[in-house]
């Protein structure tokens, strides 16, 4: 029910009788666990290394606020303001991504993260919802039979990500970036022959990655031979999951977060498992899907192409990104470092994912019949 009246027209008014308040639970749902798991797992992990118990917990609690501001602030943007914000993002957060070659921080290997005003960011989080519409307004701009070469504009700036991405080295980012490209670029009519053309392409990109990159080799090789090598985080993941059984051991009752290395980030999943149950994580699997189906529904619907391939690319990411988390959790995916959206630990994450929802909510905004988005 509208808690404001129809001759309401302030800018909060309107906002709230168009913007899809399941979708906006949902995401707030998400949020709301990834707290409570944030601080199931992370204690242990902040006493192994030496920081106070809740180190990693308060870190991530002080990120909530900002991330819920940036939602509600983004998801009031018209589509022509999320496409101007989308456009400032992609252009800051790719000279960031440049500059982390050069002096990045280096962790296990990879220069991800670059420090500004003591703070630690990773831009390749902010590129993937920025690119997701940049690449969509260039998809949707050719269509409009003008001339505007929007098919090359969006394969170099592709190659420009990818190429960045692959120099840090990030392939799970790479993997996202591309899978959500690919799938805008065939919503907008990408001919059959260019589709045949970049499967190709992707397998032979993957295949050379495999003898490039020895950690891929590694990881790819354990996960079809685990045999080949070491395989403890996996092992204790599953291990957490099998004793969590349906219900669970309890909250603060999990035994196998304390000797997981990643159990706040990339296994956290496998926390949820071992102490609230298969039940609990039914449900974040189905709050993911919700989101992601809900919001697709509701793009389909929308008359402009721009939306359609903005809000298609920016849930894709969401969805794809939460598959690959809990894929590598019940080892049916080679593992990799990736967030589980808004639910492990990771500053930059958070704020960026809370960029892309906005940006979604804002998309997916109903609107008065006949008004345009702008091209």
């Amino acid at each position: 029910m509208s808690r404001f009246a129809r001759t309401d027209t302030s800018v909060i008014a309107r906002w709230w009788r168009s913007v899809d308040f399941w979708s906006l639970f949902a995401l707030g749902l998400l949020i709301a666990v990834g707290a409570v798991l944030t601080l199931a797992a992370s204690p242990a992990v902040a006493e192994r290394i030496g920081r106070d118990s809740f180190h990693f917990a308060w870190r991530q609690l002080i990120f909530i606020p900002p991330a819920l501001g940036l939602v509600f602030a983004v998801s009031l943007l018209s589509p022509a303001g999320v496409r101007r914000l989308a456009f400032a993002v992609f252009a800051v957060s790719l000279g960031l991504m440049a500059l982390t070659l050069s002096i990045g921080v280096e962790v296990k290997g990879a220069r991800r993260w670059i420090s500004l005003s003591g703070m630690s960011i990773q831009p390749s989080e902010f590129v993937k919802p920025a690119f997701a519409v940049v690449t969509a307004w260039l998809f949707a701009r050719r269509q409009a039979g003008d001339g505007f070469p929007g098919y090359t504009l969006s394969i170099v700036s592709y190659g420009m990500v990818i190429g960045l991405l692959a120099l840090q080295p990030d392939l799970g980012m790479t993997v996202v970036v591309s899978g959500v490209w690919f799938v805008q670029f065939f919503l907008a009519g990408l001919p059959i022959i260019l589709v045949l053309l970049f499967v190709a392409g992707g397998v032979g990109a993957a295949y050379l990655a495999y003898l490039t990159f020895p950690h891929v080799s590694s990881r790819i090789d354990r996960f079809l031979n685990p045999a080949s090598g070491d395989t403890y985080q996996i092992d204790t993941a599953l291990n957490a999951i099998r004793q969590g059984g349906f219900l669970g051991r309890g909250p603060g009752e999990g035994v196998l977060k304390r000797v997981l290395p990643d159990a706040h980030t990339d296994f956290i999943f496998a926390v949820a498992a071992e102490e609230f149950g298969l039940l609990v994580c039914l449900a974040i699997l189905g709050l993911f899907g919700f989101v992601v189906l809900r919001g697709l529904g509701r793009v389909f619907q929308d008359s402009s192409l721009f939306v359609l391939l903005a809000g298609s690319g920016l849930l894709i990411q969401f969805g794809l990104q939460a598959l690959i988390n809990i894929g590598v959790n019940v080892h049916v995916l080679p593992t990799k470092g990736m967030t589980l959206p808004f639910i492990s630990y990771g500053g930059s994450s958070v704020i960026a994912l809370a960029l892309g929802m906005g940006m979604m909510l804002a998309l997916t905004r109903r609107r008065p019949a006949g008004q345009g988005v702008g091209l």
